[in-house]
């Protein structure tokens, strides 16, 4: 096991054992290997430096590195931006422990050796976030590599594996080169994901979520505290902040929308297509402390004559979001809210049965001017994970569901 510190400085030589430079950068290419050292970079003083390839390279220890080429064969410097520098991007930097669901500072890079060849190809196998980390940085040059090894044994390790870490990068043009760095974040809890959010700078949400595919920033974004949710959309391009709103629930977007300003607000609404604009729009017209404000239009309502194949074949040729599918509505031929059946009950029931056979009571429901107390005392009292908003006609035009409910109890707290 190596560690980018005890090579970062180190002196190369050729396979004429002439000196060459000093190892000055080591680099990755994320979008070829995403673990391998591919280049490493010679710096020579006042002449251009020299970039030796992975295949290039015979030996490596503790200071030193020795190539299979002569100098002459090694390219010159150039820039590439798809790389990742060990030195400039890693250490000391903050990063996301994707299995830890935290933020954590880089103090060193274990490498490990693959001989290939008659080569030798470094791996990053894991970053160092603790002690023995930084520990190798502050006696770097004060003491020997072997004297530096034998004081870190003493010293407790906290590491994170390589696959399990995510970049946070600032930079749009270097985020979108490597992309294959952030795939790990949409694989988050949303939730985790907001938490950890919440920890980085403004600059640094702002790169997470122009990392993530729009479903998952909406996602995340649904978690997140209003206040910073609104910070990072008053900093997005409206044609941006559209494509997001519109992977939201219409409750969580019309929420979010409400905490922008006006104008900002109004461009939004401008860039979502027609019929997303007009179901937050309806939405903003309500107070956000009301039942109108709490309700969702994204529910599930079918006629009572219905049979429990009818429904089940119709939910799955629909685009609902089926973990929050729990309660589906019932009207009657007037259109007219009439019952409520709880999903569960759809196992345990013939395929010939009609949902007005199964439906719950009493039948409850809520005026969408109810107050928001109104609202928690009707969940109480009736255990509801869903509860219908109607209309003055008792037609059904929303509904409220738990999270939203545990969401504001939360808040109010």
């Amino acid at each position: 096991m190596l560690h980018a510190t005890e090579l970062l400085g180190g002196e190369a030589y050729d396979v004429q054992g002439n000196f060459v430079g000093r190892v000055s950068e080591l680099y990755i290419e994320p979008a070829d290997q995403p673990n391998r050292v591919a280049r490493y970079l010679l710096g020579r003083g006042k002449y251009l430096p020299l970039l030796a390839r992975h295949d290039q390279i015979s030996s490596v220890a503790p200071g030193v590195i020795k190539l299979n080429v002569e100098e002459k064969e090694l390219e010159h410097f150039h820039t590439n931006e798809a790389w990742l520098a060990v030195r400039k991007d890693l250490l000391d930097q903050q990063i996301i422990d994707t299995r830890g669901r935290k933020v954590v500072r880089v103090n060193d890079v274990d490498l490990a050796e693959q001989r290939t060849n008659g080569t030798v190809e470094l791996r990053v196998t894991d970053v160092d976030v603790g002690l023995t980390g930084a520990a190798r940085r502050l006696l770097q040059g004060l003491a020997s590599p072997m004297m530096i090894r034998r004081i870190q044994q003493k010293l407790p390790a906290r590491t994170i594996r390589w696959e399990f870490v995510n970049l946070i990068e600032a930079d749009p043009l270097r985020r979108v080169k490597l992309r294959i760095t952030h795939d790990k974040l949409e694989k988050m809890h949303p939730a985790d994901l907001a938490d950890i959010m919440e920890e980085l700078s403004p600059t640094e949400r702002q790169s997470i979520i122009a990392s993530l595919d729009e479903q998952t920033a909406a996602e995340a974004l649904a978690e997140l505290d209003s206040r910073l949710t609104s910070q990072i959309f008053e900093r997005m391009a409206p044609e941006k902040a559209a494509d997001i709103i519109e992977e939201m629930e219409p409750d969580k977007a019309a929420d979010l929308l409400a905490g922008l300003t006006p104008e900002m607000s109004q461009d939004v609404l401008e860039e979502l297509p027609g019929k997303e604009a007009r179901e937050v729009e309806a939405l903003l017209s309500f107070d956000e402390n009301s039942a109108g404000g709490m309700m969702t239009t994204d529910f599930v309502y079918v006629g009572e004559t219905a049979t429990r194949a009818q429904v089940v074949d119709w939910i799955r040729s629909r685009d609902i979001k089926l973990e929050q599918l729990d309660t589906i509505f019932l009207i009657d031929a007037d259109a007219k809210l009439s019952g409520a059946v709880a999903v569960a009950r759809l196992l345990l029931t013939e395929a010939t049965e009609g949902l007005a056979h199964l439906k719950s009571e009493p039948l409850v429901s809520i005026a969408p001017d109810a107050n928001e107390k109104e609202v928690f005392a009707i969940f109480d009292k009736y255990n509801l994970r869903s509860l219908a908003v109607v209309d003055v006609t008792g037609r059904p035009i929303g509904a409220i569901t738990v999270d939203d409910v545990i969401t504001r109890l939360r808040a109010s707290l």
